[in-house]
């Protein structure tokens, strides 16, 4: 469960991160997102941060994310959206974005519904509690959630 310390925590990574990956000119805008974002969420301890890019940008930026992050889900990866991990301690995933995408839409909504909505949250940790498939019960979550959002606005 995650708590304003190890929040803060990941907050210095993706500090750390921004400047990285500044030095390796990699276009975009990095944010933290996932479990380790806000207080009081299960997490498995890693990081996600959501690269957020320029249409023009988007294949400069999956050239220039390796060697730091290694391609992963290429079977995913689509003409805006495509996905990068480094191992460690914490490991670190990336979603890499064009903005105004499907995608980016979908993390920037998700996100920004938890940050505000109790019941989301405890929804999502009981995803995460319910063990099984939690990447394939997280989709769906996260699907249902951008759903009601979009159908609110």
């Amino acid at each position: 469960m995650t708590t304003a310390a190890s929040v803060a925590a990941a907050r210095g990574i993706l500090e750390r991160e921004q400047d990285l990956l500044a030095r390796q000119d990699v276009p975009g805008t990095l944010t933290l997102i996932g479990g380790s974002s806000l207080p009081g969420l299960v997490t498995k301890g890693d990081i996600d941060l959501h690269l957020r890019v320029r249409p023009a940008d988007f294949e400069a930026a999956t050239r220039r994310l390796p060697p730091r992050y290694r391609p992963v889900h290429l079977e995913i990866w689509t003409e805006a959206f495509a996905t990068f991990e480094r191992d460690g301690a914490p490991p670190i995933g990336v979603a890499l974005t064009v903005l105004g995408s499907e995608h980016d839409r979908r993390f920037v909504r998700s996100w920004q519904r938890m940050a505000v909505d109790a019941a989301a949250r405890a929804a999502y940790n009981a995803v995460k509690r319910a063990g099984g498939d939690v990447e394939d019960a997280k989709s769906r979550f996260f699907d249902a959630l951008v759903d009601d959002q979009l159908s609110e606005g």
